[in-house]
């Protein structure tokens, strides 16, 4: 979301600046043309009236005088070739409607005005229109726009006609300011730093906008681990506060159904015993011992269960602090008083891995992994790696695996799967739902596969 604000405020703030550009150009673009025709047709105005005026023999003198880079001056006896109709091309109408309110009326009834396209260069190159046989100075160099920038530019080309009282015709061409919107180095220049003042603000402002909803994600992640976490400060905005208010009821009432279901399982646990502990005195009457060890297992098997909800309802509702350990000397410690009670576990030697976790929780779910693998596998592996930002801890057993679709379903509390893990073997079905709950407990999961080697290995993934 943070990405996608500052994008779609950076693209509206160039689209704008875009916009503010062409507005600009157009209106330059108008301005000079208007100011560049008004200024031509006034020179050509002023030079008819004085060509009229001066006696014939100097008007070709005073033609070669003025003509230069800009405006041509030529006489000849014929009318031009393109003076055929008054006015044609655009804004020729009006030029030549100027020009006739300003000229003579003795050389309005013959003027021809013409309006075309062409490139400044094209104009004043040494053997176009324009050539700069008067300015060698210049010859060979670069033309440059009103921007100060070296290139091609397209100008208006205006030529006019106008035939003398005496006989000849005079013929104006002049370049016109080109119409179009030159670059500025200054502009380019001022665009950048206006773009490095604007993009880190307006980071800066989506930032502080959406930080109140990256405080939100951390606290929904924090509640996933633990529903007793403290409450998130309702402070900012109207709608952060709205937010943080709607969050907080919303952990106090799922607090609240934990607490509730954990009492539900205690009372109810609780209750059972009684009725277990009067059938169990009752069996001690009965006189045939086949039939009375089975009654007693059986409730043998339920006070293992009953003891085993009970120890996950405390386990639930319990908070244990965060302490840093090192993770790999607590699974040494957990395979060594599994192998000193005689069961067949071994571990890999490993390096220290520190990492903040509760312990007593951590033991408690890997004492069940390790315990599940003895008891349905004969035997369990351990192996730790870590990373900067992760451990793993890998239990390979070598027993008959788990069939692939009850995979996902031996994690539910009481799950269990009856071809290779009956009640003969013991257990209460809650092993693997109090390890699950531990490490998600942690950030965590937990992966099992079965080995194609034969058996089941369990992967937890826990954060540092």
């Amino acid at each position: 979301m943070f990405g996608q604000t500052v994008l779609i405020l950076l693209a509206g703030l160039v689209f704008s600046a875009l916009l503010g550009i062409s507005i600009l150009a157009f209106n330059q673009a108008t301005v000079v043309r208007e100011m560049g025709a008004f200024a031509a047709t006034q020179r050509i105005v002023n030079l008819a009236r004085l060509i009229d005026d001066v006696p014939a023999d100097w008007g070709g003198r005073l033609v070669r005088a003025a003509s230069g880079e800009t405006l041509q001056i030529t006489l000849s006896t014929h009318r031009p070739s393109w003076a055929k109709i008054r006015a044609t091309g655009a804004g020729a109408r009006t030029i030549h409607a100027f020009l006739a309110r300003q000229l003579p009326p003795n050389l309005t009834n013959s003027l021809h005005v013409t309006v075309g396209t062409a490139s400044l260069r094209a104009l004043t190159a040494p053997h176009g229109m324009m050539a700069m046989m008067h300015q060698p100075s210049l010859r060979g160099m670069p033309m440059m726009d009103r921007s100060g920038m070296p290139g091609m530019m397209a100008g208006r080309r205006m030529r006019a006609a106008v035939r003398l009282p005496s006989g000849p015709w005079v013929t104006f061409a002049v370049v016109l300011p080109p119409s179009g919107f030159g670059l500025s180095w200054p502009f380019l220049i001022a665009l950048v730093a206006m773009g490095m003042i604007v993009v880190p603000a307006s980071v800066w402002a989506v930032r502080r906008v959406t930080a109140p909803l990256r405080t939100l994600a951390e606290a929904a992640e924090r509640l996933g681990r633990d529903v007793a976490a403290p409450p998130l400060a309702e402070i900012g905005s109207t709608e952060t506060r709205q937010a943080a208010h709607a969050f907080n009821l919303m952990q106090a009432r799922l607090r609240q159904l934990v607490e509730s279901r954990t009492r539900m399982l205690a009372a109810l646990s609780h209750d059972l015993r009684t009725p277990l502990t009067l059938l169990q005195l009752r069996v001690e009457d009965v006189q045939e011992v086949e039939e009375r060890e089975r009654m007693v297992a059986a409730i043998a098997s339920m006070n293992q269960m009953i003891e085993a909800t009970l120890a996950f309802a405390r386990d639930d509702a319990a908070v244990e602090p965060l302490r840093r350990i090192d993770l790999a000397a607590l699974l040494v410690a957990i395979v060594d008083d599994l192998a000193d009670a005689g069961l067949n576990v071994a571990m890999a030697p490993a390096a220290p891995v520190t990492m903040s976790c509760q312990p007593v929780a951590l033991r408690r779910a890997f004492v069940n992994l390790l315990d599940n693998a003895v008891k349905y596998g004969g035997s369990a592996d351990v192996a730790i790696a870590s990373d900067r930002h992760t451990v793993t801890v890998t239990i390979d057993d070598h027993g008959p695996g788990i069939p692939a679709a009850e995979l996902s379903k031996v994690f539910e509390p009481f799950y269990r799967i009856e071809e290779s893990r009956s009640r003969e073997t013991g257990g209460s079905g809650l092993g693997l739902a109090i390890a699950l709950a531990v490490v998600e407990a942690h950030g965590g999961t937990i992966q099992l596969a079965n080995r194609s080697s034969g058996g089941l290995s369990v992967r937890v993934t826990l954060p540092r």
